[in-house]
């Protein structure tokens, strides 16, 4: 006959219900228009990687994924493909380069799978394949594949989650740079508004063979992730910390280096239909060899270690202009420094 309730262990009668209640309030915060706070209700529960940028279209997908298990099926499997056009203009000070202004063609798709092992584990996994190609002929086309492969286990309303991840990319000329490593987060629910994610990885970047091969390193970072809902749900800030260490495997000209950096974001929501984003992004590598280091006009020479600033600013507007279908303009500035001119 069917089991009685007496029949269930109270732990996992708890944390069943607490996983349905969890996705229940966020389908809740999700019919209201409160996408960011609904995010972080599912997120709770299940995990989906390579969502794209605008609210909405996060609690959407979230919202599909947990009704499927709220009915009670283990696989959870999403999808998606892009198409886009843009435009990429450089205006490089390097040695030896000018200005460019070039035209592409970017196509992206993937999918993601959850599968749910109990009331508090699963596991997911995702694939993104990226393609870039320029209306310039003599430049490379970009062509990158990444992977993602995890356990998930639930501790009440926080995550820990370890798994494998990496990339293959084609880097031009017949060259490759292939990423693979460890990882681990652990996610805490700070209240409905708030979360914490620390996460530590390890990865192999290696340039099998060819020109770059010297580029080939192993990495070691730290992370932490604050995301907070805004606006009654309608809006979100992030702010992402980051720090780590290189090391050099091959004779890589600047040898090792360490690492560190910030990126905050901020998400909102217009209405149903239109979203919208900006961010930015900033990196300091300081690396420990010593290099002859030229600097015209004055072809002064000097020898010091390199160090470099990475800044990305961007954002973009999100319309869904239909069941599943969306454009999404976006513009991004991209400006790097080095006190070390590139050869």
């Amino acid at each position: 006959g069917a089991a009685s309730a007496a029949d269930i262990t109270p732990a996992v009668a708890a944390d069943t219900e607490s996983a349905n209640e969890h996705l229940q309030k966020a389908l809740a915060y999700y019919q209201s228009g409160e996408y960011a706070t609904a995010v972080l209700e599912f997120e709770t529960v299940l995990q989906l990687d390579d969502l794209p940028p605008d609210l909405h279209q996060q609690a959407e997908i979230y919202a599909g994924v947990a009704e499927e298990y709220l009915a009670g099926r283990s696989l959870q499997p999403t999808g998606y493909a892009i198409i886009g056009f843009g435009n990429y203009r450089e205006n490089s000070t390097s040695a030896g380069s000018g200005e460019t202004d070039d035209a592409f063609l970017m196509l992206r798709g993937g999918g993601r799978l959850n599968y749910t092992l109990s009331e508090v584990s699963s596991l997911n996994g995702s694939l993104d394949y990226r393609f870039r190609e320029y209306s310039d002929s003599d430049r490379r086309r970009d062509s990158d594949l990444r992977w993602n492969g995890s356990y998930r286990h639930r501790f009440d309303d926080n995550n820990l989650t370890a798994g494998v991840r990496g990339r293959v990319s084609y880097r031009g000329e017949g060259d490759y740079r292939n990423d693979y490593g460890v990882f681990s987060t652990y996610r805490i629910l700070l209240d409905e508004n708030d979360q914490l994610t620390l996460g530590a990885e390890f990865r192999r970047r290696s340039y099998p063979e060819g020109r770059l091969r010297s580029r080939s390193r192993n990495i070691a970072e730290l992370t932490a992730n604050w995301n907070r809902s805004l606006q009654d749900g309608k809006a979100s800030f992030s702010l992402d910390a980051f720090g780590g260490w290189e090391n050099a495997t091959e004779d890589r000209l600047d040898g090792n280096s360490s690492f560190y950096g910030l990126s905050p974001t901020y998400n909102f929501t217009i209405n149903d239909q239109w979203g919208g984003y900006v961010f930015f992004w900033w990196q300091n590598d300081s690396y420990n060899s010593e290099r002859y280091s030229s600097e015209p006009p004055d072809d002064v020479v000097s020898v010091e270690t390199r160090a470099d600033d990475l800044y990305e600013l961007g954002g973009g507007l999100t319309w869904e202009f239909g069941d599943g279908w969306s454009l999404n303009p976006e513009i991004l500035y991209i400006e790097d420094n080095s006190n070390i001119l590139a050869v």
